[in-house]
């Protein structure tokens, strides 16, 4: 009878365990290594948008504050003036301000008097709720437009199918929004549009912003569904009696998610920017009217707030998809820990 040594039993049990600690290590290198990019990316929009303003001709801040239907006292124009630094070089004021952004100060808005934290804060909810919607709208159409291309047989029902993503990203999402609101809300009654924040009227306007953006998720996908049907185990997946819907979510689907995960991070931007005129459309009180307000009233503060805002989301969005593509692909564990 052989006997083992306690010993070498832990030494095997530490052999054992150690790739996998190795490999939790290498990732958790990944991740803070790929926090600090995203950091440094927002810092650095923060300090571009800032010199971009600074370099506008004029001085947008004094001309607001002088400006005698805003209405501001000589003793509010000269606290407005000590707290942007109006006064000191420019570097001095980028200073102040990213310092005062550091800790949630955002400024104060020129037009309302009011913080620009709470302006941002009051609207930003009903953008997001709009983006997020149509992000999964986007994805869910665009997933049937897969489904379908790779079930219908080859003819015209196929090439329509193929063609839908070509004509959604050619068409304005200002068309489609009006269109909606012409057969959806007037003719048809489906939701009212002197309600916009309700739940019919937020599924619509999702809708309308969802249908441009899921063309490219649709071709990125369809493209990506060929290339896997032309592989020898969807043959064999197929000839195993396997319905066409598992086929197509375990075979199909899921080796094509890498390059489609990887543009739903990049149409995020679309996203954010299509719902400023969503927004504008179907008479949303969200980020968009705010930008608007900001830009006729050269609310520079809030202006920068939420352009920065903007590519705060999309940078974080983005850091989200790094990190989950190596879930979604072990292949790439090893090039992304070694990168």
């Amino acid at each position: 009878m052989s006997t083992t040594s306690p010993g070498a039993g832990a030494l095997g049990l530490a052999v054992t365990r150690s790739p996998l600690t190795a490999a939790r290590s290498r990732y958790a290198g990944f991740a803070l290594r790929r926090l600090a990019q995203a950091v440094l990316v927002i810092l650095l929009a923060y300090v571009l948008v800032f010199l971009v303003l600074a370099a506008i001709p004029g001085d947008p801040v004094s001309a607001q504050l002088d400006n005698p239907e805003a209405g501001y006292t000589e003793a509010e124009k000269a606290r407005i003036r000590s707290f942007y630094g109006l006064d000191k070089p420019v570097l001095v004021q980028l200073a102040l301000a990213l310092g005062r952004a550091l800790h949630g100060d955002l400024g104060i808005s020129l037009s309302t008097s009011a913080s620009v934290s709470s302006t941002i804060g009051e609207a930003l909810p009903s953008t997001l709720a709009l983006a997020s919607s149509a992000l999964v709208l986007a994805v869910l159409i665009a997933l049937a437009l897969g489904f379908a291309s790779q079930r219908l047989p080859e003819g015209r029902p196929n090439a329509l199918v193929r063609t839908l993503p070509t004509v959604f990203l050619s068409t304005p999402n200002f068309l489609i929004g009006l269109v909606l609101i012409q057969v959806l809300a007037v003719q048809l009654g489906l939701f009212s549009i002197i309600e916009p924040e309700s739940a019919g009227a937020t599924l619509f306007a999702a809708l309308t912003l969802a249908i441009p953006v899921s063309a490219q998720i649709a071709q990125v996908l369809i493209t990506a569904l060929d290339t896997t049907a032309s592989l020898d185990h969807t043959e064999v997946a197929l000839s195993r009696g396997l319905t066409p819907l598992r086929v197509f979510a375990r075979h199909l689907l899921r080796p094509s998610l890498l390059p489609t995960v990887t543009v739903c991070g990049l149409v995020v931007g679309e996203l954010l920017g299509g719902s400023l005129i969503t927004e504008t459309i179907f008479g949303r009180a969200g980020l968009g009217t705010v930008v608007q307000k900001a830009v006729s009233s050269q609310d520079v503060p809030v202006l920068q707030a939420a352009v920065v805002l903007s590519a705060a989301v999309f940078v974080l969005v983005n850091l989200v998809i790094d990190l989950v593509l190596p879930a979604l692909d072990p292949r790439l564990r090893p090039i992304q820990e070694a990168s």
